[in-house]
């Protein structure tokens, strides 16, 4: 059973919101950039999923020691385009605010459903 998990970054953080196959959430938590918010990703992650295979992941970047991190430890990373994040935001928000934990579960959702039509 697969997981997903949206990572919305900032310089100094990460939100992050983990949900199931079915798009239930599971875990929202903002964590520290660098080690020790890694240290807690995985924790997060490995509470829900054990096969680091299994862990589809959806972030803004395709690069940086974060997602080096994400890449090495076996999840599935996709590097989501922000302007494709923005025009799925806008399908799914009529107000179109946007917000850190609000977009860690777009992304979360995004790879859930939509992942075929994004590079891994």
């Amino acid at each position: 059973m697969s997981v997903f998990m949206g990572d919305d970054w900032a310089e100094d953080h990460h939100d992050v919101h983990l949900m199931d196959e079915d798009g239930n959430k599971l875990v929202s938590r903002r964590l520290p950039e660098g080690l020790d918010g890694m240290r807690v990703f995985h924790e997060l992650v490995g509470g829900h999923d054990d096969d680091p295979a299994e862990v589809v992941v959806g972030i803004e970047t395709d690069r940086g020691l974060w997602v080096t991190a994400l890449v090495a430890a076996g999840y599935q990373v996709y590097a989501i385009n922000p302007l494709a994040a923005s025009r799925y935001r806008d399908r799914h928000n009529v107000g179109g605010a946007k917000s850190d934990p609000g977009d860690a579960k777009m992304l979360a959702d995004l790879v859930r459903t939509d992942r075929h039509n994004h590079h891994g």
